[in-house]
């Protein structure tokens, strides 16, 4: 089992099986979940990240790993520790911190 992923950092998240519109298949997804929930609970909060382009108000544009996508914020997904398979990185501080916004404004309008 993986321990204690933190918030901000890209992990390759096996989110099969889904259902519906959900996005599947292993991807890289976006912690969000606070790095003391992520050290208790044996689930994380984690976003998908994609490189098809949505304007959507819950996406959050990012370049990772030289590759140009989005964080899909309305793709918010629990996700038990044991589907995370390793660690791809961390984003940028400024896609932290707009990650962070768009999640405040998707929680509080």
């Amino acid at each position: 089992m993986v321990s204690h992923p933190k918030r901000d950092e890209v992990w390759l998240v096996a989110l099969d099986p889904s259902r519906g519109a959900e996005i599947k298949k292993t991807r890289p997804c976006l912690v969000v979940s606070a790095d003391d929930m992520n050290e208790a609970l044996e689930t994380v909060l984690a976003a998908p990240m994609t490189t098809t382009q949505r304007n959507y108000p819950t996406r959050v544009n990012l370049v990772f790993r030289n590759k140009t996508g989005q964080v899909a914020l309305d793709q918010l997904r629990t996700v038990a520790r044991e589907r995370l398979i390793r660690r791809l990185g961390v984003v940028s501080p400024k896609t932290a911190y707009t990650v962070s916004n768009v999640l405040v404004e998707m929680f509080t309008r």
